[in-house]
């Protein structure tokens, strides 16, 4: 049966729907044996190729190549082949494209692949982000012959400018009318959009100018991009004007000129501009601007959270849900995000538990931004109960959720914990990637484990994990903040060589591993590396060291920046040299580069520690001259330095200041006032600076316990005792508080009742405190002859000892943790060994044992920390 080629094409699209059945009629009309096999029909061949790589039908498209590859060479078999290999690309598929064009290159040596071929596959490539094979294309079109036109220019183009190679496309540009090539709008849009990727929109402006000389009109894609740069590089003046000339050219600017705008001035943190252009589109009619879409909606929603704007996003939101915008998952993850970062995770987790019930099914994304919201607050309770909704609702955790618990347990130094959840990780078919493994591993060293952070590395090893720039800045800074300075810079002049496997200076298995010297993802050190390695130098006062790694890192082509001064700066200052710290900040404003709050901080700081108040007070008219905005640091700074200076009174008025010039004080702001008074015995200024505190900063914990630690220490005891009576009224925790001092200064006072009666409270509250509190209370009753109820404390005293050694005792954050004191005599144990004629107290403890038949005082053991055990049986 025979058919002719347009027959055949009209029967294969009548079955487009079905490549299968389109591929069995193509074969059984196209390809059967003929007495003189020749190619098939080309329309037909091109379309059943596009079919079968459009619905990745592998084995179907290689039987088809196949088949064409023994055919007797010619021209029209070299031109199937060609079809074949371009309707792969078109496709998509990379591979297969690639294996056919090398056939056809290979069996058609002196036939030039067409252009269209080289064109698809230039598309492809681009498309797969394959910058290396855009110029091994480019280069074999050259040798092959085969000009390029327009289309290919812009594909090459717009491969130099998504590489960063900007200077490279606009010499190609250049070239285009030398290769009879008319550069076209398209060509005009790619390089536009290079120069604004590179923050170098004034240059894609003068771009416009030179479209005339081609016959090209700007359209609206080319404006809104040249906007949108100006509005991100915070040249909102040039953006305005660059609208009213689209309007005088006949251009009607659409809404996505306007998001454009939006979206720039929301990241450039300029939201009430935002703000006001939306508010424009949503009333002004009579302008004729453009009504707002839900993506305008979510940009202005993105900008007020990351603003910190809440209660106006909230506003915003309630208004989308009346316009019918807020019905889509990405817009209430946008929201849900806003409420986590601005610290509303209550808010966070009922808005996820109402989604469902709005029609909007949460995704995996929305249950892990309120699980990385809860971790990063180390509620660790709370998200694994966010975890259990998401498997309710029929989601499994993926490796980024285990990743963002696992960190959270790391960052509250739980190692143990970990090992369970990388357990828990592996058996549930989650491998812990890099980004994990660079956690662990942060972990490790933050804590000074540094033989497990060393196994670490060898399974990491083992396991095939590619070590990157990240985990290697782990390694050096664990080795510079645990010491081992010789062995960090070791490891940074052998990563030139042998990039990670430098970490086999560790003496691990990395030792074994093949030199990548040659590979060109290998890792060399970057601006972070000499960061960390010059800061660690700098604080063990190495400096001429850390002067000799800067000149290396500049001669490896690796520019300073400001951080890098700012880390010599607080050297200098922490080593009491201020002179030359000051001389690196007038070198570094010779080298262009402008000092920040935080420069001047450092300064400031340094010349706290030396009681510098004039020269402190210079800089800060220097600040103010060079329009550099104070912050509270630099306040706290000055009030230490005015306090210390025995110049509280003077001090007072900066907290004005401070809030005249919008810069909140902080705990320590206040903290500082409170100590400087309480010292001068001042105590009624003290006590306006405390509810000053309250009020500003709220009712916080540490506000209380700093007044009562003050109190105290200035023996106003009472006044302590009240204070704290407040606290527990209001749930705080006790283990900042001075409650054992406080108890025994009001023994020592002669207020036995009133230390018994805090005593009682404590115990009334649920608190589980230090059992060595109890003794000067059962020490002065016994003195008293308050014999009976000096029995009755010791065995509240007994039963708070055994709570108190129970492992794990403390789950609820009502009770007070166990105080780390700065001896050990002070623990509750050690009234064993007193020898402070505290007789009766000893008899009472040593009778209540023997009544209990306690024995010797039980002693946590230690628990196993091995995380790696996790791996153990994993392939």
């Amino acid at each position: 049966m025979t058919l002719s080629s347009s027959s055949l094409s009209k029967l294969l699209r009548r079955n487009a729907h079905d490549p299968a059945l389109a591929w069995r009629l193509f074969k059984l009309l196209a390809l059967s044996p003929c007495p003189s096999p020749s190619p098939p029909p080309f329309s037909s061949l091109s379309f059943i190729s596009l079919l079968l790589a459009r619905a990745h039908m592998l084995p179907e498209l290689h039987s088809l190549h196949r088949h064409l590859l023994l055919l007797p060479s010619s021209a029209s078999s070299a031109a199937a082949s060609a079809a074949v290999a371009a309707a792969a690309a078109d496709g998509g598929l990379l591979d297969p494209a690639l294996s056919f064009f090398a056939s056809l290159r290979s069996r058609f040596p002196s036939c030039p692949p067409p252009l269209r071929l080289y064109n698809s596959l230039l598309r492809l490539a681009l498309r797969s982000r394959r910058a290396d094979l855009v110029e091994v294309l480019y280069k074999d079109m050259l040798v092959c012959g085969v000009a390029p036109e327009a289309y290919t220019f812009n594909v090459l183009m717009a491969s130099l400018c998504g590489s960063g190679r900007i200077e490279s496309a606009r010499v190609l540009f250049d070239k285009m009318p030398l290769k009879g090539c008319r550069p076209n709008e398209y060509s005009f849009g790619v390089l536009v959009h290079g120069y604004c990727r590179e923050r170098r929109s004034l240059e894609a402006l003068e771009l416009l100018g030179e479209m005339g000389r081609f016959g090209c009109r700007p359209n609206l894609v080319i404006y809104n991009t040249i906007i949108s740069g100006f509005c991100r590089e915070g040249r909102i003046d040039e953006a305005e004007k660059l609208v009213e000339r689209m309007r005088q050219e006949g251009l009607v600017p659409n809404v996505v000129t306007f998001n454009s705008r939006m979206s720039a001035l929301c990241k450039a943190g300029k939201v009430l501009e935002a703000y006001r252009i939306f508010r424009d589109m949503q009333e002004d009619r009579e302008l004729g601007l453009p009504r707002p879409n839900r993506t305008t909606f979510d940009i202005m929603l993105g900008g007020f959270c990351e603003a910190g704007m809440i209660e106006e996003a909230r506003a915003l939101v309630e208004s989308m849900k009346g316009s019918g915008f807020f019905r889509k998952v990405e817009t209430c993850n946008l929201w849900l995000s806003g409420l986590v970062k601005n610290g509303r995770l209550l808010e966070a987790r009922e808005l996820l538990e109402e989604m469902g019930k709005k029609g909007v099914e949460p995704n995996l994304r929305s249950y892990n931004i309120v699980v990385d919201g809860l971790c990063r607050e180390k509620m660790m309770f709370a998200a694994w109960s966010v975890i259990g909704l998401m498997q309710k609702s029929g989601i499994s955790p993926d490796t980024v959720t285990y990743t963002t618990i696992l960190r959270g347990y790391c960052s509250k130094g739980n190692v143990s914990k970990a090992n369970r959840i990388l357990n828990e990780m592996v058996s549930n078919g989650c491998f812990p990637n890099l980004f994990t493994c660079n956690i662990l591993l942060q972990s490790l060293w933050k804590e000074g484990k540094l033989a497990e952070a060393d196994k670490l590395l060898e399974k990491m090893n083992e396991k095939g994990y590619r070590l990157d720039i990240v985990s290697c800045n782990i390694v050096i800074h664990g080795l510079c903040k645990n010491g081992k300075l010789d062995k960090a810079i070791g490891i940074v002049d052998g990563m030139w060589q042998y990039g990670s496997a430098a970490l086999g200076e560790l003496g691990n298995s990395f030792v074994g591993l093949v030199d990548d010297a040659g590979d060109t993802r290998k890792c060399v050190p970057d601006r972070i590396t000499y960061s960390i390695l010059i800061s660690g130098l700098c604080k063990a006062g190495k400096l001429d060291e850390a002067k000799r790694k800067l000149l290396e890192m500049m001669g490896k082509n690796i520019a300073p920046d400001s951080l890098i001064y700012d880390i010599f700066i607080h050297g200098y200052c922490k080593h009491g040299k201020m002179s030359s710290a000051f001389k690196v900040l007038r070198d570094m404003e010779k080298k262009g580069f402008d000092p920040s709050t935080r420069t001047y901080n450092l300064l400031i700081w340094g010349l706290a520690s030396k009681q510098q108040l004039d020269e402190i007070l210079k800089l800060i008219n220097e600040m103010k001259e060079k329009r550099i905005l104070p912050d509270v640091r630099t306040y706290n700074y000055l009030i230490k330095s005015l306090c210390e200076g025995g110049m509280a009174y003077k001090a007072l008025p900066l907290i004005e200041e401070m809030l005249q010039n919008n810069i909140i004080p902080n705990v320590t702001s206040f903290g500082l006032l409170i100590k400087a008074l309480c010292k001068a015995s001042d105590f009624d200024a003290a006590q306006g600076i405390f509810h000053g505190a309250l009020s500003t900063c709220g009712e916080k914990e540490a506000i209380y316990s700093l007044m009562c630690n003050e109190l105290c220490t200035c023996g106003k005891a009472l006044a302590g005792k009240e204070l704290l009576e407040i606290a527990f009224d209001k749930g705080f925790t006790i283990e900042r508080f001075p409650y054992k001092n406080l108890i025994e200064e009001l023994c020592k006072g002669d207020h036995v009742d009133d230390a018994q009666s805090l005593l009682n409270t404590m115990i009334g509250k649920g608190y589980l405190f230090d059992p060595a509190t109890f003794m000067p209370v059962i020490d002065a009753l016994g003195k008293r002859g308050s014999k009976h109820a000096a029995d009755i404390l010791s065995e509240k005293m007994m039963v708070m000892a055994a709570h108190h050694d129970e492992p794990n005792n403390v789950s609820d954050s009502h009770y007070g943790k166990k105080k780390k004191e700065a001896s050990p005599e002070t623990d509750w144990r050690a009234i064993l060994h007193r020898d402070d004629g505290s007789g009766i107290a000893l008899k009472i403890l040593k009778r209540v044992q023997r009544g209990w038949g306690q024995g010797s005082i039980p002693t946590p053991r230690p628990q196993n920390n091995d995380f790696l055990d996790a791996w153990e049986s994993t392939g």
